[in-house]
């Protein structure tokens, strides 16, 4: 079968399962997705729902809409986003990227770094511009006005009745509220192929005149966050009516030299005005109980009929269970461990999560497109953990959309541009990036390596599903071009005959210098493994291997060990006796949970590092990702009842909100790294990896776990 034939297989739903799960009865995916409905009958400002495409997304509060912004905006807030939506303030003061540029001298060279200035003031405001612009946009705020018996607006304490339904089978969002004692029912969809919301409403109030709809622009923050609330600085942006008919109305939104159109469908008798700057109001007909729209966000002026909301019900009614029945499923039903429950609801909510605001053509924000973080620029080290799973949950045509991205020419000349600049070959990946590829100054993330080989990671994860020579020759390019760097940036020390990695870096773990940090065990194996895959690769493809990848893999440093554990970095040998360094992301665990064992890793080294790591961690100071890594690594040592308490460690960074979103912290109220660890985590402990003969590794054998899967890729 081709590759191509293979891909559209996958993404119309039929699935190439593992054979060794053919003699099981199937799995009522209908079922199982059904039974993790969120239900909702309270207003929680952590609870907010939302619905999307995996381009676009919308998230709505208790009324179906985005009604009561402010409530939420501390919470999970009431974003509306998509993957196109970005704007830059203009640059009044001529900033040049190369004020951002600081030189280090490293392994006896000179190497300039894109990082945050303090002093001189020229430098750190250049470096604050380039970090800031571009961001995403909040796009809008569709919400309903509703008005009380006494002509006041409601306010969210006044919605009674609560009772909310998100279906992830149909993609529906049913909301019913009263107020005043009088019903209102109300249906969203988002349109699976276009950055459209439907809605259906039905109620008394349309004929009393007291609902109507309303959209309102928000002015972007400039600021680390972006909740879609900033009513600030009306006169530096303009929106207005360029369009309207009798069922129709067309809105521009413009922001300095960007801009785009807000166009509103209605059914039946309404009318579309402006009622104060950056403020639009559809206004129904008394004549009857029910109305239903739609609104489209779109960068260009629409051309062409927009799906009404019948036929966006369709839409999604046929695309959410093609979806639900493609790639795998994880079934726990019967099990009578109490957490297993939980664990299948976690599942099915981040496969949702991640579905609706995480495929799409760029590598996601950790937030999603909910609401900004970091300026709402993507972090290419937490693509792994944002997509991998789509590999192993056999959707690989989902990773592919946002592996085209690294395809891009600007995005692929700024990664040689950085490497040629400090020296190296080939392509050094972006850290904090922008859909352009551009770098994004960082203190940290201009010295993080380990998001170098997640391209290759990506590329052997989907030749391993298709084993097509198609594959092969489509990626070929940015895997060698990949490892070129790799291969080079290790820096060969003459007196000791070996190759180091570092100075000059930051491990995944965020605690260290890069000037004096050396020699990471996560990062060595990865690097000796990416090495080691684009050899694969070479030979796939008739060539002779590298010279250079096997030298630096003959002479690679040998994991650094200290007490008969490893150690963060060789650099560290007080890498457990510093309280300092007990915190942020264990990422010692990742040497043998994120990558398979190989020649160079002991693995009763291993098991009493994970072991002494598990005991004196800090954990309550750690990130979502943590988790899963733990369980993974966890799982490969032979330790599944370890793997299942790392799931459900009791600490805040591994809350999962009625919504399935991962919660962090008041500044980090959703991180979907954590979501994607999740299921790439829960897909190894069912699965397995190359090898690996005992089933269902990462669940214990004590018969409480009845765990039953379909459809799932062992790991590497």
């Amino acid at each position: 079968m081709t590759y191509w034939f293979k891909k559209l297989y996958l993404l119309t739903g039929i699935t190439l399962m593992a054979p060794a799960v053919w003699a099981q009865t199937k799995i009522d995916r209908k079922a199982l997705v059904q039974r993790h409905s969120v239900v909702l009958h309270t207003t929680d400002s952590l609870s907010s729902l939302s619905l999307g495409n995996g381009k676009f997304a919308f998230t709505a509060d208790i009324t179906g809409l985005q009604t009561f912004p402010e409530y939420y905006e501390k919470g999970v807030p009431l974003g509306t986003q998509s993957e196109w939506g970005w704007h830059s303030f203009k640059d009044t003061a001529g900033y040049k990227f190369e004020e951002t540029l600081k030189p280090y001298q490293i392994n006896n060279r000179q190497e300039s770094y894109s990082v945050q200035w303090n002093e001189p003031k020229r430098n750190r405001d250049a470096s604050n511009w380039f970090r800031q612009n571009v961001h995403r946009l909040q796009l809008g705020n569709l919400g309903f006005l509703i008005y009380k018996r006494s002509g006041a607006v409601a306010d969210i304490k006044d919605i009674k009745n609560i009772s909310q339904k998100l279906d992830m089978w149909t993609g529906s969002l049913q909301s019913h509220f009263e107020v005043d004692g009088v019903p209102v029912e109300v249906t969203t969809y988002v349109n699976q192929q276009q950055d459209e919301i439907a809605i259906k409403v039905n109620s008394a109030l349309l004929q009393q005149g007291r609902l109507k709809v309303q959209l309102r622009y928000p002015f972007p923050t400039n600021e680390w966050g972006d909740y879609g609330t900033n009513r600030a600085h009306p006169e530096k942006h303009s929106s207005g009516i360029v369009q309207q008919s009798n069922n129709q109305g067309l809105i521009n939104h413009r922001l300095d030299d960007d801009q785009y159109f807000t166009q509103f469908n209605w059914s039946g008798s309404a009318k579309l005005e402006s009622k104060a700057k950056h403020q639009f109001v559809l206004t129904p007909g008394k004549t009857s109980a029910e109305l239903t729209f739609t609104c489209l966000f779109t960068p260009k002026k629409p051309a062409g009929k927009l799906l009404t909301f019948a036929e966006t019900a369709l839409n999604n009614q046929q695309a959410w269970p093609a979806f639900w029945q493609s790639g795998g499923a994880i079934d726990f039903s019967g099990s009578t461990d109490p957490r297993a429950k939980e664990l299948e609801r976690r599942v099915v909510l981040s496969q949702w999560l991640t579905r609706i605001q995480s495929a799409g053509a760029y590598p996601p924000q950790e937030t999603g497109l909910v609401y900004n973080s970091w300026y709402g620029k993507p972090h290419l080290e937490m693509h792994w953990w944002h997509s991998l799973h789509y590999a192993l949950w056999q959707r690989p045509a989902l990773l592919e959309k946002s592996m085209d991205w690294y395809h891009q020419p600007k995005v692929e000349n700024t990664a040689r541009q950085i490497a040629k600049r400090q020296g190296y070959n080939g392509v050094r990946w972006q850290k904090m990036t922008d859909p352009n590829g551009n770098e994004s100054p960082s203190s940290v993330g201009a010295f993080l390596v380990w998001q170098q080989p997640h391209f290759i990671t990506f590329a052997e994860s989907v030749y391993r599903l298709h084993n097509d020579k198609a594959v092969l020759n489509r990626y070929k390019d940015l895997v060698f071009a990949t490892a070129d760097f790799i291969a080079s940036f290790a820096y060969y020390d003459k007196a000791q005959n070996r190759y180091l990695l570092g100075k000059g870096i930051i491990l995944a773990q965020e605690r260290y210098k890069p000037e004096d940090t050396f020699n990471p065990p996560y990062e060595l194996q990865y690097w000796y493994w990416a090495l080691q895959t684009a050899q694969q690769w070479r030979k796939r493809l008739g060539l002779q291997p590298d010279s250079k990848y096997a030298g630096v893999m003959s002479k690679l440093s040998a994991l650094p060990q200290k007490d008969g554990v490893y150690l963060a970095a060789e650099s560290a040998p007080d890498s457990y006796t510093n309280p300092k360094l007990l915190t942020d992301h264990p990422s010692v665990l990742a040497t043998y949970g994120m990558l398979p064992y190989n020649q160079r890793l002991d693995t009763a080294v291993m098991k009493k590092t994970f072991n002494m790591v598990w005991k004196i961690w800090d954990w309550k100071d750690t990130w979502g990702w943590d988790f899963p890594m733990t369980a993974m690594a966890a799982t490969r040592l032979g330790m599944p009842d370890k793997a299942i308490d790392a799931l459900f460690m009791p600490i805040k960074t591994n809350t999962y909100l009625p919504n399935g979103h991962n919660f962090q912290d008041d500044r980090l109220r959703i991180y979907l790294p954590g979501n994607g660890g999740l299921l790439t985590a829960v897909a190894l402990m069912c699965a397995g990896w190359d090898g690996c003969k005992t089933t269902n590794p990462g669940f214990p054998k004590d018969g409480k776990w009845k765990v039953k899967w379909e459809g799932l890729q062992p790991m590497f």
